[in-house]
């Protein structure tokens, strides 16, 4: 954060909040939902003062942070990553218990087990899902019917899904499992996009689990587990954002 007496951009600073993402707060702002010393702000871009300034968001103020969190998730299947359910599923809070209000770092769907990140730092889960800095996603997949080579040679170089053609994704069969298991490392995040790969070639996903995000993986954590990132972990995105 800038020194206090200088102006920040109005979704830096809810960023910074912990809220969610810049891009996410120009959403809010454009939505009509920020408001600025009693004064609703449409305007992106608009600049504020960090302390003098009071920002509230849907009647609520929002303040900057104390303390950064940064989490790692083994999400269990039927959870669903985002902070409430209107229809009273279970959702990451439920398992994630904190004093801090956290987010998601993108999404998982509800049949998608493994890691998830959560953090509160609205400035490192935009970064980390920037398509810019291309960090990698790796997954196991489990299919209805072994995959044949010619297929994994096309998740290789790109396949052309309704919303653009894929980059190249790194694709491994896992020996031993009669060609019905394959490891994938994607480096962009597509909505659903492994699933919907394998679809396109005629594949149903039994099981999809992500073993890291990055770096991070779930070991040592059982379904449903968290643990605080550790210094090094933190350290190891630092070369890449």
């Amino acid at each position: 954060m800038k020194k206090a007496t200088e102006l920040v951009r109005l979704n830096k600073y809810i960023s910074e909040c912990g809220i969610t993402s810049r891009r996410k707060a120009d959403d809010l702002i454009s939505e009509g939902k920020v408001t600025v010393n009693g004064k609703i702000i449409y305007k992106l871009g608009t600049k504020i003062h960090p302390v003098n300034d009071k920002v509230f968001i849907n009647g609520k103020q929002v303040t900057l942070l104390d303390e950064r969190v940064y989490i790692v998730f083994n999400k269990p299947k039927d959870c669903i990553t985002t902070l409430k359910d209107e229809k009273g599923r279970t959702t990451v809070l439920d398992y994630v218990h904190l004093r801090e209000r956290i987010f998601p770092v993108g999404r998982l769907d509800r049949d998608t087990t493994g890691v998830l990140l959560l953090t509160n730092d609205g400035e490192f889960a935009n970064k980390l899902m920037h398509p810019e800095y291309e960090i990698k996603k790796t997954y196991k997949v489990t299919l209805d019917q072994p995959v044949t080579m010619e297929h994994v040679e096309k998740l290789r170089k790109g396949v052309k899904l309704s919303d653009g053609l894929t980059e190249p994704a790194e694709v491994h069969v896992i020996p031993r499992t009669k060609n019905l298991e394959i490891g994938i490392i994607i480096h962009e995040g597509k909505n659903r996009q492994i699933r919907r790969m394998f679809e396109l070639l005629g594949y149903e996903i039994k099981k999809l689990d992500r073993l890291a995000y990055g770096d991070i993986s779930y070991e040592g954590l059982k379904r449903g587990q968290w643990r605080h990132l550790t210094k090094r972990e933190l350290a190891s995105f630092s070369k890449d954002l």
